[in-house]
């Protein structure tokens, strides 16, 4: 496949491959557009299948003309057949894309990979990003591994552990007083006049085209075949979209063979202006102040809402939010059914994707695919005191005590 140009999403107009990321024209995204009629099928799915172990095995359907190399090279990230949690969820077939698996432990991983790749394509020596936490780990790491200055970007409150996650590696970590919309603000308006690549702001059109890969590998990891229903959560939205496009691009060259999947999105009831415009009939998003504890969904002006609405409607599926309790029963739901402790982001879908089996929204017979963003561990204040430990002295009647004979004998 051949990239083309970048592409206005609104009124189409093209640009050529730089660092540019909204339509002089009519002030829309942009986004990358590619030739695909030129594939064969049979042959790129050999090519796939004698790709590297990460992203670039897909790199024929990414922005580049030469598959890149990365320092770190994340993807082909577990997809965990999930049979305690359909049994629990009353549903025959569920699949947990884990992509806390990556080199960071987020989806963030795919993203920065291919942004990190162009910005060096493109000439930049210097990365930058806003981020509301596993953005900030991966370009941080990223940046470090490649031997790229980075500066990072981030709300102030943010959990400590994606903080130490970040600082770690070397990077300047600026912690701002404001939200995610604040700090975005803040850096559109440094990438004016710094030769920067902001991988979230200029160079956004590429960073974006990583989300693609997760769909790639569902599908491959499915021996080429669709899942039926695809839960998802939607911070900008633009992973949600890009999942789909994936889908759309494969099933357009001939390596998939039915139709997209249902997509349902998932937000936080603390930031949930897509699910707002959704359940409100409203063709865009009221952007929002978010008091969530789903930190990395707390986009309350999200870029590509208005195109995470569009897609769940087209595809027949729906967009809903759950409560902060709901994200922790999500979280823990997760875990104790498949040994997959995700973040509160992963909380979120786990918690929507339960509230549509309850609701009967799935038809049990379904093929459905939960996708897991982040790992658990950089948001562990959301599982403080929801167990029990029980501390006895080294003895078995000390143990007895605590847990009775009958667990002794177990």
């Amino acid at each position: 496949m051949s990239v083309q140009a970048l592409q206005c999403k609104e009124c189409h107009e093209t640009y050529p491959l730089e660092a540019r990321y909204v339509c002089d024209g009519c002030f829309g995204p942009l986004e990358v557009a590619y030739d695909l009629s030129g594939i064969d099928a049979a042959h790129a799915r050999r090519r796939i299948q004698a790709g590297p172990h990460s992203i670039w095995r897909y790199a024929d359907f990414l922005p580049f003309e030469r598959a890149p190399r990365s320092a770190l090279a994340p993807g082909l990230t577990p997809l965990v057949k999930a049979d305690r949690l359909a049994e629990r969820l009353g549903l025959r077939e569920v699949w947990v894309k884990n992509d806390a698996a990556n080199p960071t432990h987020s989806f963030k991983d795919r993203v920065v990979a291919v942004a990190l790749a162009k910005a060096r394509e493109l000439g930049y020596e210097v990365v930058a990003c806003a981020s509301t936490g596993n953005l900030a780990n991966a370009v941080a790491a990223h940046a470090a591994a490649e031997g790229l200055a980075s500066y990072v970007f981030i709300p102030a409150d943010l959990e400590e552990q994606k903080v130490l996650a970040t600082g770690v590696y070397g990077t300047n970590l600026v912690a701002v007083r404001g939200n995610y919309d604040d700090v975005n603000r803040l850096c559109t308006e440094l990438s004016h006049d710094r030769e920067w690549a902001f991988v979230n702001v200029n160079v956004r059109p590429y960073y974006a085209e990583g989300s693609k890969t997760l769909s790639y590998e569902i599908a491959e990891q499915l021996g080429f075949e669709l899942p039926d229903r695809v839960v998802a959560p939607i911070a900008s939205g633009s992973l949600f979209t890009k999942i789909a496009r994936g889908f759309e691009e494969w099933l357009e060259v001939g390596l998939l063979e039915g139709r997209v999947p249902v997509m349902d999105g998932a937000q936080a009831a603390g930031c949930s202006p897509v699910a707002t415009a959704f359940s409100e009939g409203w063709e865009v998003c009221k952007p929002v102040k978010p008091h969530t504890i789903a930190k990395s969904l707390a986009i309350g002006n999200p870029a590509d809402g208005p195109y995470a609405l569009e897609l769940a409607r087209r595809s027949g599926g729906t967009i809903e939010s759950v409560t902060d309790e709901e994200i922790c029963a999500g979280i823990r739901l997760l875990a104790e059914t498949t040994g997959i402790f995700t973040e509160t982001a992963g909380g979120v879908t786990a918690a929507v994707l339960a509230k549509l089996a309850a609701a009967g929204s799935i038809d049990p017979e379904e093929r459905v695919v939960a996708v897991i963003t982040g790992e658990g561990l950089k948001t562990l204040d959301t599982v403080r005191g929801t167990f029990q430990t029980h501390e006895i002295d080294p003895t078995v009647s000390s143990f007895e005590g605590a847990l009775g004979r009958a667990a002794v004998a177990a």
